[in-house]
């Protein structure tokens, strides 16, 4: 099985969760005039995804070390299917009913990325895995590029419904896909980097790698639910202009993490890790101090977007230090530090809203710029006894 192959196939698959996931963004300018929804309501909703998706990490994790990740990712798929469909069957008096939906469909999209750090970590040599991550969670910016103006025009025509069901059509292709077109279990080719060698999960760099990751993940919800109604809301930009300038972010994410992969690889060692991650993260807090001070709503659109982008190019750096400490445990190690992430994005997508009302949007933003500068910083208290990176060994 050629592995790139399969890199492209997990890519879509990023793609089409992607799209499942924050096609609600896009509807709930519609919905909450539909449901007579708040801003904080309908951070609830958003929230009510991610309780379901971060509780459901390490389960999803470790069900991809054990059946290996083609069989999870199939069911998952077909699974984003089922419940988008029905979501866009719930009515104005099932409020209750959407919420517990979003739970189900972070439930069902538990296993995404933990499953494709499985199949990576088995089958690529550290050297080449910030590469194939970042082609990977590139798809999150390629998904979330595509929702604002498909979903978008879609909605203006037809209505939210109708776009929530043309937002599962990729899910669909993503789950055949997995079922008929690699059929074979995946398995290790080349030199993997696990070895069959157990990861070390208590070790004091997975602690800071996966509290990097949970404020890493508090500042990129934010723009993953609400920059696009930010931008229609706050700064008052129409609909569909609102939608081309919310795909800008993930247009710039579609370089920028695949490029942060590349870039930590070429760095090589643990070092090339760390510069990217804390270049990133520091970055993107002095972009999104900007964008949120800034009284020209094209250049806090334009600011916000390279912030996403820098705090997104952080993806690769992350996945694969995790791997290089997780081994063969890639699955259920990939599962707690993207727990931890959403963790994070639990608590922005209801937060961000309750501190803009009490303090105002600049200063919810600023307290975001923080924290990523934090997550930043952390990535210095990683140390190579307890990594090995390209060319540095434990």
């Amino acid at each position: 099985m050629n592995p790139w192959r399969m890199v492209a196939l997990l890519s879509f698959t990023a793609t089409a969760s992607y799209l499942c996931r924050v096609n609600v963004s896009v509807a709930g300018v519609q919905m909450m005039k539909e449901f007579g929804l708040t801003q904080a309501a309908m951070g609830r909703v958003f929230s009510a995804f991610l309780l379901g998706y971060a509780l459901f990490q390490i389960p999803g994790g470790m069900l991809a070390d054990r059946f290996g990740a083609r069989r999870v990712l199939a069911v998952s798929a077909l699974l984003w299917v089922a419940v988008t469909v029905w979501m866009a069957g719930v009515t104005a008096g099932q409020v209750a009913l959407l919420l517990g939906l979003r739970f189900l469909l972070g439930f069902a999209e538990a296993p995404t990325f933990p499953a494709s750090a499985q199949a990576i970590s088995g089958t690529f040599e550290a050297s080449k895995q910030g590469r194939a991550n970042g082609f990977v969670v590139a798809a999150i910016g390629l998904g979330s590029a595509i929702a604002p103006p498909l979903l978008t025009f879609v909605m203006v025509r037809s209505g939210w419904r109708a776009a929530l069901l043309v937002s599962a059509v990729p899910a669909l292709a993503a789950g055949l896909g997995w079922c008929f077109l690699f059929r074979e279990r995946i398995w290790a080719a080349g030199k993997p980097v696990s070895d069959g060698r157990r990861g070390r999960l208590g070790s004091r760099s997975f602690v800071l790698l996966t509290l990097s990751y949970t404020l890493q993940g508090y500042v990129g919800y934010i723009f993953v639910f609400w920059f696009y109604l930010y931008l229609v809301e706050v700064r008052h930009f129409d609909l569909l202009r609102g939608a081309v300038w919310g795909s800008l972010p993930w247009v710039l994410s579609i370089a920028a993490i695949p490029m942060g992969g590349w870039i930590s690889d070429r760095l090589g060692g643990l070092m090339g890790r760390r510069a990217v991650a804390a270049a990133g993260l520091c970055g993107g807090a002095v972009c999104l101090a900007v964008g949120a001070h800034t009284a020209s709503a094209v250049a806090a659109a334009v600011c916000l977007a390279v912030s996403t982008a820098l705090v997104l190019s952080t993806e690769a750096p992350f996945w694969a230090t995790m791997m290089e400490i997780a081994g063969s445990r890639s699955g259920a190690g990939g599962g707690m530090m993207n727990m931890g992430s959403n963790v994070g994005g639990l608590i922005s997508p209801a937060l961000t809203p309750v501190l803009a009302e009490w303090f105002g949007w600049e200063n919810a933003l600023y307290w975001a710029a923080a924290l990523s500068a934090v997550g930043g910083l952390l990535w210095l208290g990683i140390r190579p006894k307890d990594v090995s990176c390209g060319n540095m060994h434990s």
